[in-house]
């Protein structure tokens, strides 16, 4: 009895390890999604091989379970090597990536340039609606915490509602709750 008490235990735990993943889509797989009867936005992480707040987001933030969940429900998440050689359409438009290597550095993907514009920096997250409209663009390290806020604020259209001061200063007590609730938490 003990010892199916601990494997069912440890089944448990190891379930509960497996919910915190986010389910990555590539850029080619999420382009082709067919978005007529897809409600979810879709989140890029624009991140390079090289980039330590990107792994250090990777570790932390993307392996909380609440931040994997609203990524997992509400969005189509793509990770993007935002210097990789990948070929897609996105929105209508054409991306490939045929720079060449200068100095040892891999050239930047003209994607990434077309969505971060100037402000190219990683890691870097942009929200796009379920027709692909860009809705917002992210930058920096984010904390758990403060990504779900994020990510909740859009998914849920509270952006509509409030601004984002309002509403960082009414979620612990008003929104997170139904959050976690929506979220099976």
């Amino acid at each position: 009895m003990k010892k199916t008490l601990i494997l069912l235990l440890v089944a448990v735990l190891m379930g509960c390890g497996a919910s915190a993943q986010v389910k990555w889509n590539n850029i080619e797989e999420a382009s082709q999604i067919e978005v007529k009867n897809n409600n979810k936005l879709f989140f890029v992480d624009f991140s390079t091989s090289w980039c330590g707040w990107c792994k250090k987001m990777d570790r932390e933030t993307f392996q909380d379970p609440v931040v994997s969940a609203i990524l997992n429900q509400y969005y189509i998440p793509v990770s993007f090597d935002a210097e990789g050689n990948s070929s897609f359409t996105w929105n209508g438009t054409k991306y490939a990536n045929n720079g060449k290597v200068v100095n040892g550095r891999k050239p930047t993907h003209p994607f990434t340039q077309a969505i971060l514009g100037k402000q190219i920096g990683y890691p870097s997250f942009a929200l796009f609606n379920k027709d692909r409209g860009l809705i917002q663009i992210l930058q920096g390290y984010q904390s758990a915490y403060d990504f779900q806020m994020v990510l909740w604020f859009f998914a849920n259209g509270d952006n509509i509602r409030y601004t984002f001061d309002e509403y960082r200063a009414i979620f612990d007590q008003e929104i997170k709750p139904d959050m976690m609730k929506k979220l099976g938490f």
